[in-house]
């Protein structure tokens, strides 16, 4: 059972914890216990603590966190782009799937960016094989834009297990 949630932007020192729920939400057994894993797609790590604190102490991103109690359960990053704002690593706790925490978390995300850059439309990117994830967005009035890259390559952090993965761009405005 959760407690009451409540939201902030991250501090450096969380930037271990962030960065293991990221990588358990994402990778490897652990992640198979939500319906958001990329386990059957890609071996390997999703982020560092390094580079969670980067993304944390950036003038032009903010990493978001969900706690319930002391718990961190959820996070997702934006960063700050010209006229929008970029969706990425939105992870909730694989066992807390499924409860509403990630439909709040994104809500959340989105009037923050709206309120603190003044932007009114959110950017992502998704792997166009996670159809059920895409449809989670679509949901939440994301829309496919038919913009699509390659997936980035990076053999010291992850391996596809799965050949010729691309991302598409999804997009929403505000008034959507």
């Amino acid at each position: 059972m959760l407690t009451s949630l409540f939201f902030r932007p991250a501090l450096a020192a969380d930037s271990a914890l962030i960065a293991a729920l990221v990588n358990s939400a994402y990778r490897g057994d652990a992640s198979r216990q939500g319906w958001t894993t990329e386990a059957d797609l890609l071996d390997g790590l999703r982020t560092t603590a390094i580079d969670v604190r980067h993304l944390i102490e950036s003038g032009r991103s903010v990493i978001l966190v969900c706690m319930s109690g002391d718990d961190l359960i959820a996070s997702v990053c934006l960063e700050q782009d010209a006229n929008a704002a970029h969706v990425g690593m939105f992870v909730v706790n694989p066992v807390m799937q499924k409860l509403g925490v990630g439909k709040q978390l994104l809500t959340y995300a989105e009037s923050y960016a709206a309120q603190h850059w003044s932007v009114h439309k959110f950017c992502m990117y998704v792997i166009t094989l996670r159809h059920e994830l895409i449809a989670f967005y679509e949901r939440r009035g994301y829309r496919r834009t038919g913009m699509f890259k390659t997936f980035p390559v990076n053999p010291d952090m992850w391996q596809p297990k799965t050949a010729g993965l691309q991302l598409e761009l999804l997009e929403k405005t505000a008034s959507s």
